[in-house]
């Protein structure tokens, strides 16, 4: 499964490429945020990894970003412990323009807790939520939707 292609004219300059912000919570070695940079950067989209909500923070000052995958395990800071993904989400809300989120929480224990988790993501603006662990074929196809209906099917930053 592919994205749509980039428009030539609208990948030439850095600023016009589409940014994909990556974060991961998890332990495995292979995962979605260590494989969907190999597959996506080759096809003009800037993959930046984070791996705190404090990080996320920091690049959304100075960047802008597009797409977010956000894991809500991350912690809040490299030194915490505490997960900072739920924070993540209402910082990204409260953007001027706030990208499209794809959210990616644990496997929930219990039915009423993953319908409590679902509603509180997507109430903080979720485009989708994804248990984990999330197999690469679904991210793609999600990520391919959100292109599609976000950015009618080529990237463009304006």
């Amino acid at each position: 499964m592919t994205l749509p292609s980039p428009n030539p004219a609208e990948t030439t300059a850095e600023g016009n490429r589409l940014s994909l912000m990556l974060s991961y919570g998890g332990w495995e070695r292979q995962n979605f945020a260590e494989q969907l940079p190999r597959l996506l950067e080759p096809m003009g989209i800037d993959c930046l990894r984070v791996g705190s909500a404090e990080e996320a923070t920091t690049l959304l000052q100075v960047r802008p970003v597009h797409i977010a995958v956000i894991d809500l395990r991350i912690p809040l800071d490299r030194t915490a412990d505490e997960p900072g993904g739920e924070r993540l989400l209402k910082i990204l809300r409260r953007q001027d323009a706030p990208p499209p989120t794809v959210v990616v929480r644990p496997r929930p224990a219990t039915l009423r807790g993953s319908t409590r988790g679902l509603s509180s993501a997507l109430r903080e603006g979720a485009y989708t939520v994804m248990d984990g662990p999330v197999k690469i074929e679904p991210m793609l196809e999600v990520l391919r939707r959100i292109v599609r209906r976000h950015y009618s099917d080529h990237w463009s930053a304006a």
